[in-house]
């Protein structure tokens, strides 16, 4: 039960200030600007537009510069924007098969058709400061200039030059690229994948309240707009043991992708621009059952932007919450759709944590009033077996 705070207006307006100066800092340090955010933190902004739920890296970038970089806090800010936008209908669906490749990579076939395709990642770097970053904005190379192969990297720090990038052998990358599922699936190894009769629009969680258990569809719009790091542990809980799987990674792809929109006075689709989306398919073996074969399964991730963890994390606890589908027993957390879908979502997970913070006092006042009356019956009671004792022992 909460109470009405009175004259409380000016202390809540003056933090408003409050906020506003935490936020700027130093003012001799110049201000960082949402274009800056959006080219510069372009991790953190995909993270945003994911668990905001809304595509718009420039929003993103504002939404950090507003929230002084609290992830949760800018996704927050997204959702309430995305609620007061019109919707004008449903975009067609994607064909992530003919993405425009940044990065692709698969870890069960070393010779793709395609190729492999590193890109931007961090996965083979040393995890050492590159303190030249603080010194030189224009410096463009990682720590260690000889891994680099970018010779003389001393004098163009000294000298503040931007280094120039070494040449490569590049080669234009095949327009359509197949996806490593499909290569399986094309052998019969891989479950298929069956649209529901009639193909129905999927559900809209945003817009229909969600029972359980939950559709496929359902779970994979929680989940993409679900916090990362909860989905990582759960994830990672699934590979520890509790979740029975051993996956592999079938397929990354980071790349652009069209988005077409059918207006119904035209009768056709128009395409409305690209997106950059990040898509994780996994492949889980599966022993098979009576009426089904031994084959691989797949758990399917896809986000916006670079964001491969969160596709990974994804594509794992999808497995996972196929459990039932496969005849297997769900047993632990991230197999329960309930339990994954009522707590991934950070944002209504920080408003029930962070509601304490408003005031209680009328609970804890009769929570306080209640442990006295308890502490003091007790008192009572144990004072009276106390005189009784002697008159037992007579």
């Amino acid at each position: 039960m909460y109470v009405a705070v009175k004259g409380g207006e000016a202390a809540i307006l003056a933090t408003h200030d409050l906020v506003a100066e935490a936020r700027r800092g130093d003012a001799a340090v110049p201000e960082i600007s949402v274009a800056q955010i959006r080219e510069q933190q372009g991790l953190a902004c995909a993270r945003v537009m994911n668990e905001g739920s809304l595509y718009d890296a420039d929003l993103a970038a504002l939404a950090l510069k507003q929230a002084q970089g609290d992830v949760i806090e800018a996704a927050f800010l997204m959702r309430a924007y995305r609620t007061t936008l019109p919707r004008f209908g449903s975009s067609e669906p994607i064909d992530t098969a003919r993405m425009a490749i940044r990065r692709r990579v698969s870890a069960t076939y070393k010779d793709l058709p395609g190729g492999q395709v590193l890109g931007p990642t961090y996965d083979y770097t040393h995890r050492l400061f590159d303190f030249a970053l603080m010194d030189n904005e224009s410096v463009m190379v990682g720590p260690d200039p000889t891994i680099s192969g970018q010779d003389g990297a001393s004098g163009a720090n000294a000298a503040g030059d931007a280094r120039v990038k070494p040449e490569h052998d590049a080669k234009p990358l095949d327009s359509h690229m197949p996806r490593v599922p499909d290569i399986l699936g094309a052998e019969g190894l891989m479950e298929p994948e069956i649209a529901p009769e009639g193909d129905p629009r999927p559900f809209d969680l945003t817009r229909e309240p969600v029972s359980f258990p939950a559709d496929r569809d359902v779970r994979l719009q929680a989940m993409a707009r679900g916090d990362e790091g909860f989905l990582l542990g759960l994830g990672y809980s699934v590979q520890r043991g509790f979740g029975n799987s051993h996956p592999f990674v079938g397929e990354i792809r980071v790349g652009e992708v069209s988005v077409e929109f059918v207006p119904e006075e035209l009768g056709f689709a128009v395409d409305l621009g690209e997106i950059t989306l990040t898509e994780c398919q996994m492949v889980n073996q599966f022993a098979g059952s009576k009426d089904v074969p031994p084959q691989f399964t797949r758990g399917y991730g896809l986000a916006f932007g670079h964001s491969e963890r969160k596709a990974m994390s994804m594509s794992l606890v999808d497995r996972a919450l196929k459990c039932r589908e496969f005849g297997e027993a769900a047993q632990y957390p991230a197999q329960q759709d309930e339990f994954v879908l009522y707590h991934s979502d950070n944002v209504e997970a920080a408003g029930f944590v962070e509601h304490l913070k408003l005031p209680h006092y009328v609970d804890f006042q009769g929570e306080l009033e209640l442990i006295r009356r308890i502490r003091k019956e007790r008192a009572e009671r144990l004072a009276n077996e106390t005189e009784a004792l002697p008159e037992a022992a007579e």
